[in-house]
């Protein structure tokens, strides 16, 4: 096990039952608190961004904020956040999305991503993919092109990997954790 891993896994917390009955909740706030493996986190992010050849990085709502601004600061980068519907001001570009129970949608402001742009998307978790899926959707509306998928941590168990690769055209999908 590497040093990253071993630092990342140590500042994961397990939550039996949350938010309901039979769901095992990987609490990320530990890790955000120390400051060691937040940076360790942080920098990681940071140089897949630069490996890809990232020049944005997007940041899906809301604990991808906390994981992708800092990146992208540390990466020398821009930061656009991914909100869901309702949340910005201004033209914005919207996707929405199928939930387990209905449906979602995220948007994005339309003059943050276009043609030249080479986007990373961070998130916290990977799990069936349906918001990676839209914001992958969004920046192809965008003209943007897709650099890669970054996630602390893939539920390895669930599908989301199988449902974002026919949309990565060949970029990479990053998971530091896999469990």
């Amino acid at each position: 096990m590497s040093d990253l891993t071993t630092t990342l896994l140590s500042g994961i917390r397990d939550v039996p039952d949350y938010p309901k009955p039979g769901v095992l909740f990987k609490d990320i706030t530990p890790l955000l608190a120390d400051p060691v493996a937040f940076t360790a986190l942080t920098d990681a992010l940071a140089e897949l961004a630069v490996r890809h050849g990232a020049t944005k990085i997007v940041g899906l709502e809301a604990r991808g904020f906390i994981l992708a601004a800092p990146a992208a600061v540390r990466a020398g980068l821009g930061f656009v956040p991914v909100r869901k519907a309702g949340k910005l001001p201004g033209a914005t570009l919207a996707q929405s999305y199928d939930l387990e129970y209905g449906s979602a949608e995220i948007e994005v402001h339309a003059e943050d991503l276009g043609p030249g742009d080479k986007v990373l998307v961070v998130d916290d978790v990977l799990a069936t993919g349906g918001t990676a899926e839209a914001a992958l959707r969004l920046i192809r509306r965008a003209g943007a092109e897709t650099a890669g998928v970054a996630v602390l941590m893939e539920l390895g168990f669930l599908p989301g990997r199988e449902r974002l690769e026919p949309l990565l055209n060949g970029a990479p999908l990053d998971a530091l954790l896999t469990v």
